[in-house]
Formats: structure tokens, C-alpha cells, sequence
């Protein structure tokens, strides 16, 4: 009943006369995409097609078309390649923060000298796992007779999409696309002690009860802390770059690009000096403290700052294990808050500076400085004894007096954060970093198939309003269907794939116009955060929605509903424990009822009452409650 058709899709003609079925890219790509810049989009992702023809006689004596392709993806190693290379460049930052860390008592600098000799150990191991990857130059597929092989940890396993295009008489044609991968996990590692999910959980509880040599920090103070780091990292050249913008404005004499310099750099500072309201530095800086021989703490000289402007406005949170982290009667709490507040005082001066520069320039100098001298006279006043000196040379010191404000701040939380992050590696060295291996290997595996997933989306709904609407107003919904048992191996591979396809809600994409025939998506970020760059040819560009083009960032939503249907699964229901399976998918139906609520508060009103004709959200989502409880 099938036909095979042999050689690539692109060499297959339409015939539809002949009882062949359309290409599926020609019979999905809008009008106004050209053929050439769809097929440099697909081919990037997709390759070896083997397709096959079905045709079934209808009830009118006529035929239904069923075009079945299923093709492999040259994500399965491009994603993986490029998540650790993000991995490399992450840790061998964090190694050198930790070098970086100063001068520590015996005892943290016995466990740093520990940690850092076992992290170079690991950044050594990402390394050869990457040469090694991008040796192979042949399939890019990965069989599942390979699951077990060390150097293709990283790489999903099967992943590839199935195509099913249906073309009828009478109705309107339909295509069916479904991602197949095998379940992430980490299968060379083994399931001897469970997955991930119990894993991490044990790996916690021990942690949390055992902190006589370390200092305890949740996991969320851990990733909080990663989070900051990322910020400062990203934040201070950004300033840097925009202050050097408005120097270079400032000897040009242009008011207009002063404002505009002037606006982006307030704004970035903003962000930078909100980045450390956190009780997290306070008590990071503390500790950090009482971590050092003999806790003494040098003051750099700075400006007498009032009550009201050294007081933190937020209030501290208790943490966890709040007893464990040392406090020290000679150490200065209000140090940190005069350090950052030198940052907002600095850049006050440059606001009043510019104001001062931009109004007499106007001809209204009198009203500018006794106007100022309401704001900040300390350094803004210099102006009026020199009236004909050049902007350039009055803002100069004042922009070197930010920077160097800043570079306090950075330097004090970048350490004190850098020693949170000492205490996670310091329990149970080898363990914690083999579970950062683990977790790292499950997530490449399940990013690779959400990737192929997108952009095949992406592609197939390019002229969908509606769903481009919900891309970037709501988020993308993703969700997959477990097939594993809870029974023996499987238990600890669905514990992995529970755990990495949760980790998806840390990836968010953004669409950009590709500027030469590279189309292959880039990755950015860390360990709590990425984003994924997809590039789109200039045409299909054009089409997306204006806040899309503009850059804005689109999240993910992962949910995961399991349904063993093995012989084991059968087992594991009349004489096992299906408790896990039960548990994930009530908390996967938790998250999409979140979802749920979101996508009827934001989604127009007009798009709802529409969206609803056709189906009943309210309806299925009982249903499928109903289901996961039976």
C-alpha cells in the first residue's frame, strides 16, 4: 500500500494528478515566503528524509492522499555542542572567581584549593566530550543502540520528526508533525541509585542536615546567587560602553544624543544598583567576613551618606539554617549600604551635570544652578566657575567617579556571591559535581528535541495570528507524552526526564532575522537561564509581529504527562508503585492549569470568545483532571 521514495524530500515533484502528494513544505509555506529561503530554514534543521505514499479509497469511489516523512535532525549534535561549550566558558569563569576569592582562613582555603582541583577536573572531562563531538561528521542521528555510549551522552536519542500530510477530496488538507526523542536521561551514568529527581532530593535533605564544615544555603539562595553574578556580568560593561556613549556625546556638544546617552545609562545603573537589594549579598558579605584571617574588612574612603540613604529598603528575609552563618560584632553592616549608594550618589552628579550643560546651553544658567543646587551641589556646582569649559572635561571626572563607585560594588558582591557558591561545592565534592554532570547531560538531551520542535512550529504557523499572539503575549505551551513503566530501569529514567524537561522552563527563545545562509540556532546564557537565538530568512522575518522582531524574549512552558503501556507498566500496576507516575502528572496538570489562567487573563477578550467556539478549554481541562485521577 506504500510507495518508498528514495533521494533527498527536495528532489520529489508535485503530481498530484499522479497520486503523488505535495511536498510538505511547499504545501504548508505561506505565499509570500519564497521557496528558497524556506527550504535554507528547514534544511537547517532537517535532513535524510525517507517518505512513503499512502493512499485509502472514500465512501465517493475517491482517494485520500497520506504522505508520511520522517527525518532526522541536525540539532541532535549541533545543541549539544553548543550547550557545552556554554558549560566550558561558565565553570572556567567560576574557576577563576574562585582563585579570585582573596585571602582565606586554613580551613576555606583547604576546601576551595579541594574544589577548584576537582572543577578543573570537570572542565577538563567537558572538553574531550566536545572534541569528541565534533569529530563526528557522519549521521546525525542517534540510535538507541547508542544510548549507552560515553561520548554521545549529550545527544538525544531518536530524535526526529514525523510528517503526516493528509490531502482529501473534499476537506481542506491537514499536516501532523510529531517530535519523537527518546526519553532524556543519562543512560551511561546508570539508574542503580534512581534518577535525578530522587537524586537531587537525597542529595538536598544531606546537605540541609549536615553543615559543621560549610555554610548551608538553599537551592534558591544557590541560583539566586548565580543569577546576580550573571546580572553584574552582564550589566557593568553595559554601563561601561554607555558611559563612554555619553563622554563621546558630550565632546561632539550634541544635547539630543546627551539626553539619549544619558536615558541608557540611568537605566542600565538602575538595574545594576537594584540587582544587589538583596538580603542574600548582605549575608554573603557577612560570612564572607568572618571567613577571612582575622575578619578585618578594609573601608575604602567614601562620602558621609545620611540614615535615610544607607538604609536598606528592603527588609531582610530569614533564611534557612540562619544560625549556621557566623555573625561578627566589629562587622560594619552599613559599609555595604554606603558602598552601593555611592553608585545612585555618582550618577545623581552626572544627571545634574548633564541638566546643568543642556540648560545653559539654552541660555538659562541662572534658573539651572539654583535649580541644581537643590538636587546634589557637591560636585555639579564646579560649573559655574567655569562656564566656558568644555563638557567633555566636566563630565569627565564624574563618569570616572561611577565607574570606580561601581567597581567597589563589584568587586565586594562578586566575592562575597563567589563564596556562596564555595559552599554548594563544598559538601560532598565528587557527588554534587557528578549530579551537575547528570542534569546537565538529561537537559542537552531534552533542549535538542524542544529546539526541532520550535522551529518546525515556528515554521508551519508562520501565518498563524493567533498563535503568534500567544507566542509572544502568553508563552509556548510544550508538552510531552512519557511512555516509560515505573518499573526497574525505567523508574530512574522517568526520574531523569521528570527532572529535564522541568529544567525547560529556564530557556526562553528569541527570534532573529538571519544575515547570512547560517541559519543554525545560537545558544546564550547559563546554567539558570538561556536563551535560544533562532534565525529566520529576511522574508519569513518580515511577517512575525512587531514585538517578536523587536526582540522580545519568548518563554517556555514544559508540562510532562506519563502513561506507561508496557508488559512492565502492567506489572508495576497490579504488584508494584505507580505513585510516581501519578505524581508527575498531577503536578504537570498543576502547571497547566497555571497556564490556563494566564492564557485567559492576557489573550484578548475577542480572541477568547472566539478560541472558545471552537473548543472547550474549560471542558477538556476536567476532562483530563477527571483522567489523571482515575
Amino acid at each position: 500500500m506504500g510507495e518508498i521514495e528514495d533521494g533527498e524530500a527536495d528532489h520529489i515533484t508535485t503530481d498530484v494528478q499522479g497520486q503523488k502528494c505535495a511536498l510538505v513544505y511547499e504545501c504548508t509555506a505561506p505565499e509570500s515566503v519564497s521557496g528558497k529561503d524556506n527550504l535554507s530554514f528547514l534544511n537547517a534543521v532537517l535532513k535524510n528524509p525517507v517518505c512513503k505514499l499512502y493512499r485509502f479509497p472514500t465512501s465517493d469511489n475517491k482517494w485520500m492522499q497520506i504522505r508520511e516523512q520522517m527525518s532526522e535532525s541536525v540539532l541532535s549534535f549541533h545543541i549539544p555542542k553548543e550547550l557545552i561549550s556554554l558549560h566550558i566558558k561558565e565553570d572556567l569563569c567560576r574557576n577563576q572567581e574562585l582563585k579570585e576569592l582573596g585571602e582565606l582562613s586554613p580551613h576555606w582555603d583547604n576546601l576551595r584549593k579541594n574544589v577548584l582541583t576537582h572543577c578543573d577536573q570537570m572542565v577538563n572531562m567537558y572538553q574531550d566530550i566536545l572534541s569528541e563531538l565534533i569529530k563526528e561528521t557522519g549521521s546525525s542521528f542517534k540510535s538507541s543502540s547508542s544510548k549507552g555510549d560515553k561520548t554521545l551522552e549529550f545527544v538525544p536519542v531518536n530524535l526526529h520528526l514525523q510528517r503526516m500530510h493528509v490531502h482529501s477530496p473534499h476537506l481542506k488538507d491537514a499536516l501532523y508533525d510529531v517530535i519523537t526523542v527518546g526519553a532524556p536521561a543519562a543512560h551511561f551514568q546508570g539508574f542503580k541509585n534512581g534518577g535525578l529527581r530522587k537524586l537531587l532530593h537525597r542529595f538536598e535533605t544531606e546537605r540541609r542536615n549536615t553543615g559543621y564544615q560549610f555554610i548551608y544555603y538553599s537551592p534558591e539562595n544557590t541560583a539566586k546567587a548565580k543569577e546576580v553574578l550573571s546580572n553584574i556580568n552582564q550589566l557593568q560593561p553595559l554601563i561601561a560602553t554607555h558611559a563612554d556613549l555619553l563622554l563621546n556625546s558630550a565632546s561632539q556638544r550634541s544635547p539630543d544624543s546627551l539626553k539619549n546617552s544619558l536615558k541608557m545609562l540611568s537605566e542600565k545603573t538602575e538595574l545594576f544598583v537594584h540587582a544587589f537589594k538583596d538580603q542574600l549579598v548582605r549575608s554573603a558579605l557577612l560570612a564572607l567576613y568572618t571567613a577571612r584571617p582575622g575578619g578585618i574588612l578594609k573601608k575604602p574612603p567614601s562620602p558621609k551618606s545620611s540614615p535615610e540613604e544607607s538604609h536598606s529598603q528592603d527588609q531582610p528575609l530569614p533564611m534557612k539554617r540562619q544560625d549556621s552563618i557566623p555573625h561578627h560584632s566589629d562587622y560594619d553592616e552599613e559599609e555595604w549600604d554606603r558602598v552601593w549608594a555611592n553608585v545612585g550618589k555618582s550618577l545623581n552628579c552626572v544627571i545634574a551635570m548633564v541638566d546643568k550643560l543642556i540648560e545653559r546651553d539654552g541660555g538659562s544658567e541662572g534658573s539651572s544652578c539654583d535649580k541644581d543646587g537643590e538636587k546634589d551641589p557637591s560636585r555639579a556646582d564646579s560649573i559655574t566657575s567655569h562656564p566656558r569649559e568644555d563638557w567633555y572635561e566636566q563630565l569627565h571626572p564624574l563618569i570616572l567617579a561611577l565607574k570606580d563607585c561601581m567597581g567597589e560594588v563589584v568587586s565586594r558582591a562578586k566575592q562575597s556571591l563567589t563564596f556562596v557558591l564555595l559552599q554548594e561545592l563544598a559538601y560532598s565534592l565528587p557527588q554534587c559535581l557528578m549530579l551537575t554532570l547528570r542534569r546537565d547531560i538529561v537537559f542537552s538531551q531534552a533542549l535538542a528535541g524542544l529546539v526541532c520542535g520550535f522551529i518546525i512550529k515556528l515554521h508551519t504557523s508562520l501565518h498563524d495570528p493567533d498563535f503568534l499572539q500567544q507566542l509572544h503575549t502568553v508563552g509556548l505551551i510544550v508538552q510531552y507524552e512519557g511512555l516509560l513503566s515505573t518499573y526497574s530501569d525505567e523508574i530512574g529514567m522517568l526520574e531523569d526526564m521528570a527532572v529535564g524537561i522541568s529544567d525547560l522552563k529556564k530557556v526562553a527563545f528569541k527570534i532573529i532575522e538571519a544575515k547570512s545562509n547560517d541559519v543554525l540556532p545560537v545558544i546564550t546564557g547559563r546554567r539558570e537561564h538561556y536563551v535560544v537565538e533562532v534565525k529566520v530568512p529576511a522574508r519569513m522575518f518580515e511577517v512575525l509581529p512587531l514585538p517578536i522582531r523587536e526582540g522580545q524574549l519568548l518563554h517556555v512552558y514544559p508540562v510532562l504527562f506519563n502513561v506507561g503501556i508496557n508488559e512492565q507498566q502492567t506489572l508495576a500496576e497490579r504488584f508494584g508503585d505507580v505513585s510516581l507516575q501519578e505524581t508527575i502528572n498531577q503536578e504537570n496538570f498543576e502547571l497547566l492549569k497555571e497556564y490556563y489562567a494566564v492564557f485567559m487573563e492576557k489573550m484578548p477578550p475577542d480572541y477568547i470568545s472566539h478560541f472558545q467556539e471552537q473548543n472547550d478549554l474549560k471542558g477538556l481541562l476536567e476532562n483530563l483532571h477527571q483522567n489523571i485521577q482515575a
